[in-house]
């Protein structure tokens, strides 16, 4: 009952904060076959929706971007495709050309394309004090804070081929939202880094939740972001929770939207407890507020 009251209550009195008017758009190929763009914003650090609804002629698709490729999925029914494209925080201004390829099951391909003008973007720097072992890890750590890495990005390119979401995400924690995506960072006055995600300052132990349905692929203690706990959501979408006092799944659990997986804690390279959630997008970090307002199947 207690989780059920604490669902409800960041649904109905956190979420609307954050949601944003949305830019949406429609872009017909040849044979009349619509793919919808949904964001926030074209700018660096948004993740764009693209979305087929009528998929019934249609083989595949596949979203070329940033000299990546995304291959369209199917949602949770089985009707419609859909690919969730990043846009780096560090892209340097230009006109670019998000394009969509689509096989027909006719056995004709047709393709669409948008172009997307962006600007860089400027973000605030901030000073921080923390232990000197996690500004310079000691040698004896050195090794263990590599293989994390090599482990975080081989973890962002194995993801379901199916979306697991389920309608809005949420914010998985009650506390103090703090819109600091993309803050560029000096630890002890030496070491430089951008912070790839949102802190949510909370009071230890406080039940941390699901920002929405998905699969547990990460349920572990690393170096720098402590006790900490990936889901995937399909599609290449990926939630990152760092910093727990306690986790409270484990690898291969899935999750619905509300359910707690943590509690807030000060494990890892922090100031004081807090929640550290971050969102990938195969590898790409993506401000999360920006998912906000994003609906699917």
């Amino acid at each position: 009952m207690k989780k059920v009251f604490y669902f409800l209550f960041l649904f109905i009195f956190l979420s609307p904060v954050f949601l944003l008017s949305l830019h949406q758009e429609k872009l017909l190929t040849q044979s009349g076959v619509a793919v919808e763009l949904t964001c926030r914003a074209f700018e660096p650090g948004e993740i764009i929706g693209v979305s087929i609804k009528d998929s019934s002629t249609i083989k595949k698709a596949e979203v070329r971007f940033l000299g990546k490729k995304y291959s369209m999925g199917r949602d949770k029914i089985d009707t419609g495709l859909l690919a969730f494209v990043s846009i780096d925080l560090g892209i340097e201004s230009g006109l670019y050309t998000l394009e969509i390829l689509i096989d027909r099951a006719l056995g004709e391909w047709e393709r669409v394309q948008k172009k997307i003008p962006l600007s860089a973007k400027e973000y605030p720097l901030r000073k921080l004090w923390v232990d000197e072992k996690f500004v310079w890890p000691p040698p004896e750590y050195r090794e263990r804070v590599e293989w994390e890495g090599e482990i975080l990005r081989a973890l962002y390119e194995i993801t379901a081929s199916q979306w697991l979401g389920e309608g809005l995400f949420i914010i998985p924690s009650s506390g103090k939202v703090r819109s600091n995506f993309g803050e560029r960072r000096i630890y002890n006055n030496d070491r430089r880094s951008t912070h790839g995600g949102i802190d949510i300052s909370s009071p230890y132990g406080a039940p941390v939740i699901a920002s929405n349905s998905g699969r547990v692929v990460l349920a572990s203690k690393f170096y720098y972001a402590g006790k900490m706990v990936i889901i995937d959501h399909g599609l290449g979408l990926f939630t990152q929770y760092c910093h727990f006092s306690k986790i409270r799944v484990k690898r291969g659990d899935l999750v619905k939207k509300g359910d707690i997986i943590g509690e807030i804690g000060a494990t890892g390279r922090v100031t004081g407890p807090h929640l550290h959630w971050g969102v990938k997008v195969f590898g790409n970090s993506i401000d999360p507020l920006s998912l906000l307002s994003l609906k699917f199947k």
